[in-house]
């Protein structure tokens, strides 16, 4: 057996790790990189395996940097079964297309720049289109149930608690000379405690584990304390006149904020003003959420079933969803408090930006950050406060006030990725420290040998090829 990992290795961006055992290949996630423009292209461009030696692909979740190039695999020859959890083949089903949409339009300004130097136009990495084709490959399966992935392989999805549908892969190997070996993938873990997502499953054995290792260095501040703080910027910022402007990710992080945000309402802890989620993404999202209501944990259904008068934990009454553009627009004329929760998460591209532009020199308006912002982002930036930003070329001053609220995050921090590696029975074999940065790889893998006696942990090279 071989292992070769060709993204999320010390790094956050581009899961893919590709197994060949006995003449077959199956690949674990097929996730866009996401970084400077040239290199993104070329890598996510270029694959270092034929598409069309692919036999089957495993993936975690929906999140695009796992699941956001398997439309340009399929362009690419690819023609087996995408194995994944019914409600991440769902969520997919949204992601990709709009994925594909924004290829298309980023090509489309490059191709702008490129004229103006006459240099020939580029095409996108994949379409709209490609993205649509590939969703017939897509096979949802339900945790828990063992699947029959290849010879000799057998699949099994358990609850990783990230985001609704993700997965901890587990694949049992039974090789032709009768040795039986498991791999375990955490793919991208969340956090016990957390509303709405039931905690990831504990797993008692494993001879193989890749692990994440996104804050492998870091300890998140209790969801408790940022809920209060959620509250308060809140309640502060209506009073003076202002507005909330929220970047949140499309994809369960708005899910869990309208979730927090429907308790308060009903708990009589907000100001009387309206809420607008704006991001068409986000609205067939939260549709899908609703389709999939068994992935919540207890906590939610209970508050759903005996104290959400609405019946419906994704709306109450001041909340307003926002798909139409004209319906957008008419936000940046409002008077009064509101709160505006709108993609992109890091404020790179979407609606958020036109809602940023229009209201960060306003020191009554509050802009709250919610999540991770990577470096040279617009989110970044503000998180930093610098006194002037661009957006759309065009430089504003940075007069609103910033709040930056870490405790939402849903990936376990260095704590909980312990805690859940100190379940096995016994530590595996091998262990494979992926998906983080070199400081929070390097200091994970130090815990696991120091801490909790795992033999062998290694933090592989891009697209290093270790022989198992």
């Amino acid at each position: 057996m071989q292992i070769s990992f060709h993204g999320a290795v010390q790094t956050v961006t581009g899961s893919q790790h590709l197994i060949s055992v006995d003449g077959k290949n199956l690949l674990l996630d097929c996730g866009l990189y996401q970084g400077k423009r040239d290199e993104a292209r070329q890598r996510n461009r270029d694959f270092l395996f034929k598409a069309r030696g692919v036999d089957a692909v495993v993936l975690s979740h929906a999140h695009i940097d796992h699941s956001g190039n398997i439309p340009n695999l399929v362009k690419q020859g690819f023609r087996g079964r995408i194995i994944c959890t019914t409600a991440t083949a769902d969520l997919c089903g949204a992601m990709l297309l709009d994925s594909g949409h924004i290829q298309e339009e980023d090509v489309e300004y490059v191709n702008r720049q490129r004229r103006k130097f006459g240099e020939p136009p580029v095409a996108p990495i994949y379409t709209r289109e490609d993205a649509a084709k590939s969703l017939k490959y897509f096979k949802g399966i339900e945790y828990e149930r063992p699947y029959p992935l290849l010879p000799g392989v057998t699949c099994t999805l358990y609850d990783a608690g990230h985001m609704l549908g993700s997965a901890i892969v587990a694949l049992d190997f039974q090789s032709k000379q009768g040795d039986a070996r498991r791999l375990v993938f955490t793919g991208d873990l969340g956090r016990p405690h957390v509303p709405l997502l039931r905690d990831p499953t504990n797993l008692p054995a494993a001879d193989l584990l890749l692990i994440e290792s996104t804050y492998g260095s870091r300890t998140h501040p209790p969801i408790e304390e940022s809920a209060e703080a959620l509250k308060e910027t809140i309640r502060r910022t209506s009073q003076r006149g202002g507005k909330v402007i929220i970047p949140a990710f499309a994809v369960e992080r708005t899910q869990l904020l309208v979730y927090l945000l429907n308790k308060l309402y009903h708990q009589g802890e907000l100001p009387d003003i309206p809420l607008y989620v704006d991001s068409p993404l986000a609205v067939n999202v939260t549709e899908i959420f609703r389709r999939h209501m068994a992935y919540f944990d207890d906590e939610t259904r209970d508050y759903l079933r005996h104290e959400d008068p609405d019946g419906d934990i994704f709306n109450f009454g001041r909340l307003r969803y926002i798909r139409d553009v004209e319906q957008s627009k008419r936000l940046h004329t409002l008077k009064g408090p509101c709160v505006i929760i709108s993609a992109s998460g890091m404020a790179e591209a979407g609606r958020i930006q036109h809602h940023l532009k229009n209201n960060i020199e306003d020191p009554r308006n509050t802009v709250l950050i919610v999540g991770w912002q990577a470096p040279n982002t617009l989110g970044r930036r503000l998180v930093e406060k610098t006194p002037v930003v661009r957006i759309f070329g065009m430089e504003y001053h940075l007069e609103a006030e910033v709040v930056t609220l870490n405790g939402f995050s849903n990936h376990a921090d260095q704590p909980e990725l312990l805690s859940w590696a100190r379940a096995f029975k016994q530590p595996p074999a091998r262990t494979f420290v992926v998906h983080g940065d070199p400081e929070a790889a390097a200091e994970l893998a130090t815990r696991l040998r120091r801490d909790l006696g795992f033999p062998e942990v290694m933090i592989p090279a891009l697209h290093q090829t270790v022989e198992i």
